[in-house]
């Protein structure tokens, strides 16, 4: 996985790969609705668990039954990078 910022080009292309992602201001961002707060905070841990053993940690904003997710690399100046992309990947992979 590489440091290097991705081009517009190439993040639009890995987007077609994910599903419900949005690329905007320099970020990958998801907004996910669950059943409830317990769902949505234990998503929230298994997503932990992904984040660290790629060592990439992602912004995460959490309300009631609402999960909203921001990925961008700070090493690569809040830039997208491969990075994010397989964090991304992951996190699709994750069951809801």
């Amino acid at each position: 996985m590489s440091n290097q910022a991705l081009s517009e080009k190439e993040i639009k292309a890995e987007l077609q790969k994910l599903d419900g992602w949005e690329y905007e201001d320099d970020g990958l961002n998801l907004a996910l609705t669950f059943d409830d707060f317990r769902a949505a905070i234990s998503f929230i841990v298994r997503l932990s668990f992904e984040a660290e053993e790629l060592g990439h940690h992602p912004e995460i904003v959490n309300v009631y039954n609402n999960v909203d997710i921001r990925l961008t690399t700070h090493d690569a100046g809040d830039k997208v990078t491969g990075k994010d992309i397989e964090l991304a990947r992951r996190i699709d992979n994750l069951e809801m």
